[in-house]
């Protein structure tokens, strides 16, 4: 895929590291029409990066190279049902500075929507979704007509063997049983975008 046409969003700790305030004062900002921006379904607010270049000038405030080069984080989609789960997981994402843009979604029609919006690095995929199973997501994503540019990591409270061969057949490297912890699936999207960045 050409990252020159996808859209870098950028979120609240980002803008806020970039202009040296609180991510509370860049929320302020796009909630008072400061700087131009939108919440996601989740609550989450996002600049594109052509409107924070803007902002930066504005108010002559220096644009850093990624910014300026069209680049950004990385974006990771976290995909969970059990909302207390996926917070935490967010939460310990969040805190293991992995230099990542998060974007939620708690089904599976919304995490293919999320996913053709943002273009991820990596899909952090839950396998029991109440409307289709992760089987089903990535099935769907790889039909004709669509592009997956992402690795998609399944985290699982336990499949059969034989799901996890079909999955296996997809393409997926990485299953990620939700018993092993936290570290553990930090552990593999650390080692997931660093593939990313290799490749």
């Amino acid at each position: 895929m050409n990252s020159a046409k996808v859209k870098r969003y950028w979120g609240t700790q980002h803008v806020a590291r970039i202009c040296n305030v609180s991510p509370a004062t860049v929320a302020n900002w796009i909630d008072q029409g400061h700087l131009k921006g939108h919440k996601t379904p989740t609550g989450r607010r996002r600049v594109l990066g052509a409107d924070l270049i803007a902002f930066l000038g504005a108010h002559e405030m220096p644009v850093p190279p990624e910014l300026a080069q069209g680049r950004g984080p990385d974006t990771v989609v976290v995909v969970d049902d059990n909302a207390s789960f996926l917070r935490a997981l967010v939460r310990t994402i969040e805190n293991a500075d992995l230099e990542v843009e998060l974007v939620e979604a708690s089904n599976g029609m919304d995490a293919l929507l999320e996913i053709g919006r943002t273009h991820p690095a990596v899909v952090l995929l839950d396998y029991a979704l109440p409307d289709m199973n992760g089987y089903e997501v990535i099935k769907r994503l790889l039909e004709p007509g669509r592009s997956l540019d992402a690795e998609v990591l399944v985290i699982t409270g336990g499949v059969k063997p034989e799901e996890e061969e079909r999955l296996r057949e997809l393409g997926v490297r990485t299953i990620i049983s939700k018993g092993n912890g936290m570290p553990a699936i930090i552990e593999a999207m650390r080692q997931a975008l660093r593939r990313r960045k290799a490749a």
